[in-house]
Protein backbone atom coordinates (compact mmCIF):
# COMPACT_ATOMS: atom_id res chain seq x y z
CA UNK A 1 0.00 0.00 0.00
CA UNK A 2 1.24 3.35 -1.03
CA UNK A 3 1.04 6.54 0.81
CA UNK A 4 -0.08 10.26 -0.38
CA UNK A 5 0.01 12.77 2.53
CA UNK A 6 -1.06 16.09 3.31
CA UNK A 7 1.09 18.17 4.43
CA UNK A 8 0.25 21.59 7.06
CA UNK A 9 -0.60 23.03 10.23
CA UNK A 10 -3.32 22.26 10.86
CA UNK A 11 -5.32 19.77 8.43
CA UNK A 12 -7.64 17.97 10.45
CA UNK A 13 -10.06 20.51 8.90
CA UNK A 14 -9.32 18.63 5.55
CA UNK A 15 -11.40 16.96 3.07
CA UNK A 16 -8.82 15.93 0.96
CA UNK A 17 -8.52 12.73 1.88
CA UNK A 18 -12.37 11.83 1.78
CA UNK A 19 -11.97 12.96 -1.81
CA UNK A 20 -8.60 11.52 -2.81
CA UNK A 21 -9.30 7.89 -0.86
CA UNK A 22 -12.71 7.95 -2.97
CA UNK A 23 -10.75 8.05 -6.30
CA UNK A 24 -8.37 5.63 -5.39
CA UNK A 25 -10.80 3.23 -4.25
CA UNK A 26 -12.69 3.55 -7.74
CA UNK A 27 -9.63 3.16 -10.05
CA UNK A 28 -8.03 0.25 -7.90
CA UNK A 29 -4.96 1.68 -6.78
CA UNK A 30 -3.69 0.36 -4.08
CA UNK A 31 -2.77 3.86 -1.87
CA UNK A 32 -3.82 5.69 0.82
CA UNK A 33 -3.98 9.31 1.56
CA UNK A 34 -3.86 10.77 5.03
CA UNK A 35 -3.81 14.27 6.41
CA UNK A 36 -0.49 14.93 8.68
CA UNK A 37 -0.25 17.66 10.99
CA UNK A 38 3.25 19.47 10.41
CA UNK A 39 5.22 21.69 12.17
CA UNK A 40 7.54 24.41 10.84
CA UNK A 41 10.50 22.21 12.44
CA UNK A 42 9.40 19.38 11.31
CA UNK A 43 8.83 19.95 7.65
CA UNK A 44 12.30 19.26 6.46
CA UNK A 45 11.98 15.38 7.77
CA UNK A 46 8.40 14.92 6.33
CA UNK A 47 9.57 15.97 3.03
CA UNK A 48 12.52 13.87 3.36
CA UNK A 49 10.73 10.86 3.84
CA UNK A 50 8.47 11.09 0.48
CA UNK A 51 12.03 10.12 -1.21
CA UNK A 52 11.27 6.52 0.10
CA UNK A 53 9.45 4.24 -2.41
CA UNK A 54 6.26 3.71 -0.18
CA UNK A 55 5.04 7.38 -1.03
CA UNK A 56 3.51 8.50 -4.22
CA UNK A 57 4.44 12.42 -3.23
CA UNK A 58 2.04 15.13 -1.04
CA UNK A 59 -0.08 17.63 -0.54
CA UNK A 60 1.17 21.03 0.76
CA UNK A 61 -1.35 23.30 2.42
CA UNK A 62 -1.01 26.25 5.06
CA UNK A 63 1.27 27.50 6.30
CA UNK A 64 4.23 25.46 4.09
CA UNK A 65 3.55 26.46 0.80
CA UNK A 66 6.95 28.68 0.10
CA UNK A 67 8.64 27.06 2.87
CA UNK A 68 8.68 23.96 0.99
CA UNK A 69 10.55 25.28 -1.50
CA UNK A 70 14.23 24.30 -0.83
CA UNK A 71 13.45 21.25 0.56
CA UNK A 72 12.39 20.13 -3.45
CA UNK A 73 14.92 19.18 -6.72
CA UNK A 74 12.82 21.24 -9.12
CA UNK A 75 9.70 23.10 -9.54
CA UNK A 76 7.39 23.26 -12.58
CA UNK A 77 8.03 26.25 -14.38
CA UNK A 78 4.52 27.79 -12.86
CA UNK A 79 5.11 26.89 -9.39
CA UNK A 80 8.97 28.60 -9.92
CA UNK A 81 7.03 31.82 -11.13
CA UNK A 82 4.32 32.41 -8.14
CA UNK A 83 6.97 31.04 -5.69
CA UNK A 84 4.05 28.45 -3.58
CA UNK A 85 3.99 24.80 -3.96
CA UNK A 86 1.11 23.05 -3.41
CA UNK A 87 1.97 19.40 -4.54
CA UNK A 88 5.05 17.32 -4.44
CA UNK A 89 5.22 14.66 -7.13
CA UNK A 90 8.23 11.94 -7.93
CA UNK A 91 10.30 12.52 -11.06
CA UNK A 92 12.53 9.20 -10.74
CA UNK A 93 14.66 9.76 -7.36
CA UNK A 94 13.43 13.87 -7.80
CA UNK A 95 10.81 15.56 -5.81
CA UNK A 96 9.23 18.17 -7.71
CA UNK A 97 7.41 21.21 -6.48
CA UNK A 98 4.12 22.13 -8.60
CA UNK A 99 1.50 24.53 -8.13
CA UNK A 100 -2.05 23.57 -8.85
CA UNK A 101 -4.05 26.16 -7.15
CA UNK A 102 -3.91 28.83 -9.71
CA UNK A 103 -5.30 27.02 -12.29
CA UNK A 104 -7.68 25.14 -9.81
CA UNK A 105 -9.31 29.32 -8.93
CA UNK A 106 -9.59 29.70 -12.85
CA UNK A 107 -11.21 26.33 -13.54
CA UNK A 108 -13.60 27.18 -10.48
CA UNK A 109 -14.47 30.60 -11.34
CA UNK A 110 -14.90 29.19 -14.76
CA UNK A 111 -17.63 26.85 -13.87
CA UNK A 112 -19.71 29.94 -12.26
CA UNK A 113 -19.36 31.45 -15.47
CA UNK A 114 -17.36 34.64 -14.22
CA UNK A 115 -15.33 36.46 -17.23
CA UNK A 116 -12.40 38.11 -15.86
CA UNK A 117 -11.39 40.46 -18.55
CA UNK A 118 -11.10 43.53 -17.59
CA UNK A 119 -12.54 43.31 -14.17
CA UNK A 120 -11.28 44.55 -10.60
CA UNK A 121 -10.01 42.09 -8.18
CA UNK A 122 -9.35 42.49 -4.45
CA UNK A 123 -7.37 39.56 -2.55
CA UNK A 124 -7.19 39.11 0.87
CA UNK A 125 -4.08 37.88 2.09
CA UNK A 126 -0.15 37.74 0.92
CA UNK A 127 0.12 33.92 1.66
CA UNK A 128 1.25 30.61 -0.83
CA UNK A 129 -2.75 30.87 -1.70
CA UNK A 130 -2.68 34.78 -2.26
CA UNK A 131 0.22 34.17 -4.92
CA UNK A 132 -1.44 31.73 -7.04
CA UNK A 133 -4.85 33.70 -7.06
CA UNK A 134 -2.72 36.83 -8.02
CA UNK A 135 -0.89 35.24 -10.93
CA UNK A 136 -4.12 33.16 -11.88
CA UNK A 137 -6.26 36.42 -12.58
CA UNK A 138 -3.46 39.09 -13.73
CA UNK A 139 -2.91 35.64 -16.24
CA UNK A 140 -6.98 36.28 -16.91
CA UNK A 141 -6.65 39.93 -18.24
CA UNK A 142 -8.13 41.88 -15.03
CA UNK A 143 -8.36 45.59 -15.14
CA UNK A 144 -6.75 45.71 -11.81
CA UNK A 145 -5.61 44.14 -8.64
CA UNK A 146 -5.36 45.60 -5.39
CA UNK A 147 -3.62 43.07 -2.80
CA UNK A 148 -4.59 43.75 1.09
CA UNK A 149 -2.72 42.32 4.05
CA UNK A 150 -2.13 42.86 7.69
CA UNK A 151 1.77 43.64 6.96
CA UNK A 152 1.72 45.58 3.49
CA UNK A 153 5.40 44.66 2.61
CA UNK A 154 4.12 40.97 1.98
CA UNK A 155 1.52 42.11 -0.26
CA UNK A 156 4.33 44.81 -2.18
CA UNK A 157 6.73 41.97 -2.61
CA UNK A 158 3.69 39.68 -3.93
CA UNK A 159 2.81 42.76 -6.32
CA UNK A 160 6.74 43.17 -6.97
CA UNK A 161 7.15 39.23 -8.11
CA UNK A 162 4.11 39.41 -10.39
CA UNK A 163 5.13 41.51 -12.52
CA UNK A 164 8.53 40.25 -13.18
CA UNK A 165 6.31 37.10 -13.93
CA UNK A 166 3.90 37.93 -16.40
CA UNK A 167 5.50 40.51 -18.13
CA UNK A 168 8.63 40.33 -20.61
CA UNK A 169 11.21 43.09 -21.46
CA UNK A 170 8.82 45.58 -22.39
CA UNK A 171 6.59 45.26 -19.93
CA UNK A 172 3.59 43.82 -21.35
CA UNK A 173 1.95 40.74 -21.13
CA UNK A 174 1.61 37.60 -22.68
CA UNK A 175 -1.03 39.24 -24.60
CA UNK A 176 0.87 41.94 -25.92
CA UNK A 177 -1.71 44.11 -23.61
CA UNK A 178 -0.45 46.08 -20.06
CA UNK A 179 -0.43 44.58 -16.83
CA UNK A 180 -3.30 45.54 -14.80
CA UNK A 181 -3.09 48.20 -12.08
CA UNK A 182 -1.26 46.47 -9.03
CA UNK A 183 -2.11 48.01 -6.17
CA UNK A 184 -1.04 47.42 -2.17
CA UNK A 185 -2.40 47.84 0.67
CA UNK A 186 -2.87 47.35 4.75
CA UNK A 187 -5.85 45.83 5.54
CA UNK A 188 -6.84 48.56 7.94
CA UNK A 189 -6.24 51.04 5.45
CA UNK A 190 -9.51 53.57 5.05
CA UNK A 191 -8.64 53.60 1.20
CA UNK A 192 -9.56 49.64 0.89
CA UNK A 193 -13.30 50.27 1.26
CA UNK A 194 -13.54 52.30 -1.44
CA UNK A 195 -11.25 49.61 -3.68
CA UNK A 196 -14.01 46.84 -2.06
CA UNK A 197 -16.92 48.66 -2.80
CA UNK A 198 -15.90 49.32 -6.95
CA UNK A 199 -14.96 45.17 -7.28
CA UNK A 200 -15.92 43.24 -9.21
CA UNK A 201 -14.15 40.27 -7.33
CA UNK A 202 -13.20 40.25 -4.20
CA UNK A 203 -11.07 36.52 -3.38
CA UNK A 204 -10.57 35.37 0.45
CA UNK A 205 -6.86 33.74 0.05
CA UNK A 206 -6.57 33.75 4.32
CA UNK A 207 -7.47 30.94 6.56
CA UNK A 208 -9.27 32.97 8.45
CA UNK A 209 -13.01 31.79 8.32
CA UNK A 210 -12.52 27.81 9.22
CA UNK A 211 -13.12 28.67 12.84
CA UNK A 212 -16.88 29.65 13.22
CA UNK A 213 -17.33 33.89 13.41
CA UNK A 214 -13.73 34.75 12.50
CA UNK A 215 -13.46 37.07 9.19
CA UNK A 216 -11.05 38.91 7.53
CA UNK A 217 -13.00 41.66 6.70
CA UNK A 218 -15.63 42.42 9.37
CA UNK A 219 -18.44 44.34 7.62
CA UNK A 220 -17.68 44.24 4.33
CA UNK A 221 -18.93 47.28 1.73
CA UNK A 222 -19.98 45.13 -1.50
CA UNK A 223 -22.86 45.20 -3.18
CA UNK A 224 -24.76 43.46 -5.79
CA UNK A 225 -22.05 43.68 -8.63
CA UNK A 226 -19.46 41.87 -6.59
CA UNK A 227 -19.03 38.16 -6.22
CA UNK A 228 -17.47 37.41 -3.11
CA UNK A 229 -15.12 34.19 -3.15
CA UNK A 230 -13.75 32.45 0.15
CA UNK A 231 -10.91 29.94 -0.40
CA UNK A 232 -12.60 28.30 3.02
CA UNK A 233 -14.53 25.78 1.70
CA UNK A 234 -17.28 25.95 4.04
CA UNK A 235 -19.93 28.72 5.03
CA UNK A 236 -18.37 31.38 5.91
CA UNK A 237 -18.94 34.98 8.36
CA UNK A 238 -17.20 36.71 5.08
CA UNK A 239 -19.80 35.31 3.18
CA UNK A 240 -22.84 35.53 5.03
CA UNK A 241 -22.50 39.30 5.70
CA UNK A 242 -21.37 39.42 1.86
CA UNK A 243 -25.05 37.55 0.78
CA UNK A 244 -26.63 40.14 3.38
CA UNK A 245 -25.20 43.19 1.62
CA UNK A 246 -26.83 41.73 -1.88
CA UNK A 247 -23.29 40.38 -3.39
CA UNK A 248 -23.23 36.54 -4.80
CA UNK A 249 -20.73 34.69 -2.85
CA UNK A 250 -18.89 30.84 -3.72
CA UNK A 251 -17.25 28.73 -1.28
CA UNK A 252 -13.47 27.15 -2.49
CA UNK A 253 -15.24 23.43 -2.72
CA UNK A 254 -15.14 23.79 -6.49
CA UNK A 255 -11.76 25.23 -6.13
CA UNK A 256 -10.30 22.30 -3.76
CA UNK A 257 -11.91 19.56 -6.55
CA UNK A 258 -10.00 20.78 -9.51
CA UNK A 259 -6.51 21.51 -7.65
CA UNK A 260 -6.89 17.94 -6.35
CA UNK A 261 -7.89 16.66 -9.80
CA UNK A 262 -4.84 18.03 -11.24
CA UNK A 263 -2.55 16.92 -8.24
CA UNK A 264 -4.14 13.19 -8.49
CA UNK A 265 -2.94 12.88 -12.42
CA UNK A 266 0.97 13.89 -11.01
CA UNK A 267 1.14 11.45 -8.50
CA UNK A 268 -0.70 8.28 -10.52
CA UNK A 269 -0.38 9.15 -14.08
CA UNK A 270 -4.08 8.59 -14.28
CA UNK A 271 -7.11 10.68 -14.88
CA UNK A 272 -8.83 11.75 -12.01
CA UNK A 273 -12.61 10.85 -11.68
CA UNK A 274 -13.98 14.31 -11.11
CA UNK A 275 -17.75 13.08 -10.98
CA UNK A 276 -16.59 10.53 -7.87
CA UNK A 277 -14.26 13.15 -6.34
CA UNK A 278 -17.13 15.77 -6.46
CA UNK A 279 -19.64 13.38 -4.98
CA UNK A 280 -17.21 12.93 -2.16
CA UNK A 281 -16.54 16.33 -1.20
CA UNK A 282 -20.23 16.83 -0.59
CA UNK A 283 -20.75 13.75 1.14
CA UNK A 284 -22.31 15.57 4.77
CA UNK A 285 -20.88 13.88 8.30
Amino acid sequence: MQRIILIGDPVAHSRSPRMHNAALQHLGIAARYEALRTTAAELPARVAALRGPEYLGANVTLPHKQAVIPLLDRLEEQAALIGAVNTIYKDGDALVGANTDAPALRADLADAGVDLAGRSVVILGASGAARAAAFALAGAGVGSLVIANRTVERAEDLLADLLIGITDEQGLTASGEPPPTLIALDLRDPDLREHLAACDLLVNATALGWREGETPLPDPPVGPRTLVYDMVYRPTRLLREAAARGAATRDGLGMLLHQGALAFTRWTGRPAPLAVMRAALQETG
